[in-house]
Order: structure tokens, then sequence, then C-alpha cells
């Protein structure tokens, strides 16, 4: 590792991984930086060593990434793996935690992709042992082939609960149920966007077939659920919802050893606000999204966004952007000129489009239910510090306008995740007890350490 390089990417997803491999083959000296072993970020986390069964249960939509990695190993690019960033500035300076030391690196220009999270999903009982994401059972499968034992239910919305359920089917796991939130008016909402959806239409066909293995391995799947909650005394014992309107409506309770929620994924913008780059509220995807352009520009002109942080894409279409993000990177750097960028972006371009056609139907279709961004008084909000919704809607109605002034309340975000589990969820609490537009609301700010880090390990820097 150098102190110095022309261009620094951070994260070894798919747009990390397709924007350090082409920027090397363009002639920069480029770096990438993740804090995972292997490369291939979260949705090809582990594909290198993938091997067997696990292969099968997966599918070849995830094994595209080993591709992505031995094109990247193959590069002149140099890999910094098992660094966890922990500082960042708007110099582009980076500090990086390595084997229990802290190093400092600097370069020219830098390319952000640090992916996407999940959207908190609070609601009761969701801190409960035996609760915990659709993400985080997918990093399991992937890193170390395990799966849950028990009583499985899946509940919340969103392709990559199908998914899971197709992989785990796969893999021989018995689920107890599929618990779909996905309010009913939905579809109706969607529907606008299925004509372009079509141009993707290998998309809508791998849905179906999630599907249709659900059906096939009659596993019983509950839509438009309401009052969805964990229950239990010292941990998960039982999912219980209710099926129906009004006087029509049934209380289900399924007992459960294990819950698994989901109801999508958000940019996870806090390296690109540590940057200092610009962001802006994403009606359709209710969430904030990095301010640039189609090359990836940020504001800020040494800084590229690619992928997920900056709005949600996909893998595909995130590792077209990434190739964009390099193309730019190295006309930046006059590796080459504008004419020759122009010329090699066309086909790239072309792809990215069909890519993110299916985005307005998804996006519509699985935009978060109201009920679990506005829960109840009584719903742990921040779990770090132990913060309900209802005390950051009294913080609301004591004169906090945003998250940052209901964290000098409350402590809320004050925990080791820094806000990054109820961040979303304190704005639009407190957007919808003050009346405030979302936009005016804002976020918590980021301040190094971005990740947690001892005195020891700060002063060997």
């Amino acid at each position: 590792m150098k102190q110095h390089y022309e261009l620094l990417v951070i994260g070894a997803g798919p747009a990390g991984l397709a924007a350090a491999t082409d920027a090397a083959r363009l002639g920069v000296d480029v770096a990438l930086v993740d804090e995972q072993k292997f490369p291939g970020g979260q949705i090809y986390r582990n594909v290198s060593r993938a091997r067997g069964q696990l292969i099968n249960y997966l599918g070849k939509d995830y094994m595209r990434g080993k591709q992505l990695v031995v094109e990247f190993l193959q590069s002149a690019a140099d890999y910094i793996d098992n660094a966890s960033l922990w500082y960042l500035d708007d110099r582009l300076e980076a500090g990086l935690l390595i084997d229990g030391a802290s190093r400092f690196i600097s370069c020219d220009q830098m390319i952000l992709a640090s992916g996407a999270q999940e959207r908190p999903m609070p609601l009761p009982g969701w801190h409960k042992p035996g609760v915990m994401t659709a993400g985080a059972g997918q990093i399991l499968l992937k890193s170390a082939a395990v799966v849950p034992q028990g009583k499985l239910v899946l509940a919340g919305s969103g392709p990559l609960l199908l998914l899971l359920a197709a992989q785990y089917l796969r893999a021989g796991v018995a689920i107890e149920a599929i618990v779909d939130t996905t309010p009913a008016s939905r579809l109706i909402g969607a529907l606008p966007g299925l004509p372009r959806a079509l141009g993707a239409i290998d998309y809508l066909l791998k849905g179906l077939s999630y599907m249709h293995a659900i059906r096939k391995a009659r596993i019983p799947v509950y839509k438009h659920v309401d009052d969805l909650r964990a229950e239990g005394d010292e941990r998960l014992e039982a999912v219980c919802f209710s099926v129906g309107r009004g006087n029509a409506a049934s209380e289900m309770r399924i007992a459960a050893d294990t819950l698994m929620l989901h109801q999508g994924v958000i940019p996870n913008t806090r390296l690109p606000l540590a940057a200092g780059c610009d962001l802006a509220w994403d009606q359709q995807q209710q969430s904030w999204k990095v301010s640039r352009d189609d090359w990836g520009q940020s504001s800020v002109d040494q800084v590229m966004v690619a992928g997920d942080c900056g709005g949600i894409v996909g893998a595909r279409a995130a590792e077209l952007q990434g190739r964009l993000c390099a193309l730019q990177v190295a006309c930046k750097l006059n590796k080459l000129d504008q004419d020759q960028r122009d010329r090699a972006a066309t086909p790239i371009s072309k792809f990215l489009n069909r890519h993110l056609a299916i985005r307005p139907f998804i996006d519509a279709l699985y935009a978060p239910a109201p009920a679990y961004q506005l829960p109840a008084d009584d719903t742990l909000v921040c779990r770090c510090e132990e913060i309900s919704a209802g005390e950051i809607r009294a913080a609301a109605r004591l004169g906090c306008v945003g998250p940052n002034q209901a964290k000098a309340f409350t402590r809320c975000g004050m925990g080791p995740c820094q806000g990054c589990l109820c961040g979303s969820t304190v704005a639009t609490l407190i957007a919808d007890e003050t009346g405030a537009a979302i936009e005016d609301v804002g976020y918590f700010k980021v301040r190094p350490p971005l990740k947690p880090i001892t005195l020891g390990e700060l002063s060997s820097s």
C-alpha cells in the first residue's frame, strides 16, 4: 500500500470492482479499498470461494460476480482488503484501520462505491433475539453456508425477500410462512411503470420464477397484512399480524424461532456525506441519494459515486455505473481524451438504460408501507440507545426540527451504529410530527470515526 494514488475506489462490490479494473486498464494508478477479506461486496460476498452446492443454492446471478473478481485480481490495481475506513474528509484523506493499526492514504480522485443498506423496519419486538434482517440471512448463507434452524418466517416486502426464499428452498430450508406487508394499492400505482419494465423482462421473469418456486413448495403466503409484530418473552416465540380489512380482518399467530425482516434497501450515504457530497431526496425510492450526473460526478469535483450508494439501481446497473466512472476519471487524469471516453461510454450507457428500465416499476410496487415508517409510540426506533418512536415524537413537539437536534435531546443515533439503523425512521417521524417536508428535516451529520476505533489503534497511525 502506497501513501498516495491517482485514484482510490472505496468498496469492492460490482461498482467498485468494475471501476477499479477499468481504471487500471486505462493506465490509472488505482487502489481498491474494502473492509471484507475477499472482494465481492454484499451482493457477491465470498463469491471467489463459493464451492459445490452453495453455488446451486445462490444461483447464476450470484456467480456473475466471480468473473468481476477474477478480472479485478488480474488487473494492475492494488487491493487493500480487510481495511475498515474510519475517517474520510473533503480533502480526500482516508483513514484505514488495518491489522489493528491506523494508516492514512490520499488520492487525486475518488470513486465511492459503498453500496446500500437495508431500510429499517421498526415494529413491536424487532429487537428480540431470533429477529434479524433478510440481508443478514443472505450474508450467513454466502459467507459460511449457514441456514436458520427451526421454524422460519420471512416478512416484509421487496425482491430480496423472494430471492432469499428461493435460495433457502434450494438449500432445503423449511419456511413456515411468507408474510407480505406490501399494501394492496401498490400494484395499481406501479402499473404505469410496467411498459418500460418490459424492456428488462428478464428481471420480471426472474421474479415470477421465485414466486413459482414458493407456490410449488406450498409455502403459506399472507398478503397485504397489517399490525405485524414479533412476540415472545426472552426471545422470539411467534409472529403475529392481521389479515383482511374491517370486520373481515382476522388475527394470525405463527409459531417461529427465526423471523427475517426486509423492507427494501436504501443508499448507504455515510461516505458521500463525509466527503462533502450534496444529497437530494428521491420521492420514488423514499430515500436520500447523491446528486450526480450521468458519469457519476458528485458535487465535489474530485469525488465520483457509483452504484447503490448514490441511488438504488441494482447489481448489473451498479457495475455499468462503475465503468462510466472509470472512463470519466481516466479522462480527467488525461489518460484518454473526451472523444475516446464518449465512444467507449456509448455501449455502456445503452446497457445501463436497459437495466434501469425496471426501477420505476419496482420502486413503486415495493415502496415502504407507512406503518413501518411511522411506528407506534412504544416501538423501539434506536435499538442502540433504546429510544422509542414516542420519545422522538416528544422531542419534535419540544422543538427538534431534525435528527441532529433529536440526537442532543434523546441520544438517538449516538450508539455503535451511529444512526445507520434509525436515521431514516427518525427523520420520517420528525417530518410527520412537525408537518415539515422530509427535505427540510434532513439527516444525521456524519463525523469520524465512521467505524469504532480504539485509542491504541488511533495512536498507531
